[in-house]
């Protein structure tokens, strides 16, 4: 339990927030019901089948890392420590890609289009979309923002809803890993041909290389997982985020955090990381 005084918006209010205990958080995020954020993945008109926990102050984070930092299993394993709702762009629209077009909304459709022709999808699309869901942004315990936003134009579109909206960010999360090691995570994933399920030749092997444990599929390298490939899309991507970085870091949010390590391990700095953020925001 974590109790101290956080600042926002001028104003002081008490924290008391939940942080389990590292040692056992593989065991809390295996029987641990998850929220099956419906209401994010489907938009507003669906409900989520479980309400998160209503804490004194929530924890309302946003993870910026470049592919292969582990963002999504962050994301996930800080869900199962604090409590706080993993909304992904991505999830939202991978699920999309699979409805049938009657069941989208204006923003959705145009979106699944882009993915369709292999095209990005275009900044103004996001933020239709994330402007559908800003009901999850008021979760009872908070959220964690994976996917979103990647320009600053989308930072300063998200700052501004969330004052209208009354929230305020906790931090910013940034993972940092070397480039090597970011070509060594990626340049080792296998992806099932069939069910989609990722592999790695070194920390994830499946018991048969080059088969599927789950369906049996073929395991491939994306074209986009070699390292020419990786380097391409690194230097893309700290062209648009390098910006971003530097704009949270002017608001005083940012908060960086080595990637390097077991997922447990990142996400144990991270947890200390972000306790000791709040302590010195105490008065």
């Amino acid at each position: 339990m974590l109790s101290a005084y956080h600042h926002g918006l001028g104003s002081v209010t008490q924290i008391t927030a939940k942080i389990r205990p590292i040692p056992y958080l593989a065991k809390y995020m295996a029987t641990e019901s998850k929220n099956d954020r419906a209401a994010w993945l489907y938009g507003p008109a669906a409900r989520c089948s479980a309400a998160a926990e209503m804490v004194g102050v929530p924890w309302r984070l946003v993870l910026l890392g470049a592919p292969g930092v582990g963002k999504g299993t962050q994301a996930d394993l800080l869900h199962g420590a604090l409590g706080a709702c993993h909304l992904s762009t991505g999830d939202v629209f991978r699920a999309a890609s699979s409805w049938g077009g009657c069941e989208l909304s204006p923003a959705m459709k145009a979106a699944v289009d882009y993915m369709r022709r292999g095209a990005l999808v275009p900044d103004g699309t996001v933020w239709e979309m994330v402007t559908e869901r800003k009901g999850c942004l008021h979760c009872g315990g908070g959220f964690i923002l994976d996917g979103f936003p990647r320009t600053v134009s989308q930072a300063e579109l998200l700052k501004l809803l969330m004052e209208n909206e009354g929230l305020t960010l906790t931090a910013v999360v940034n993972y940092d890993l070397p480039l090597s090691e970011i070509v060594a995570r990626l340049s080792g994933r296998r992806t099932c041909e069939s069910c989609k399920t990722v592999f790695h030749v070194a920390t994830r092997p499946p018991n048969v290389a080059g088969v599927c444990d789950h369906c049996g599929g073929k395991l491939l390298q994306r074209e986009d997982d070699r390292p020419a490939s990786i380097e391409v899309r690194m230097e893309a991507y700290n062209r648009s985020t390098t910006p971003l970085i530097e704009f949270y870091r002017k608001l005083g949010l940012l908060l960086s955090i080595s990637a390097a390590g077991t997922p447990e391990d990142i996400c144990g700095r991270t947890l200390m990381a972000l306790t000791a953020w709040r302590a010195r925001n105490a008065v």
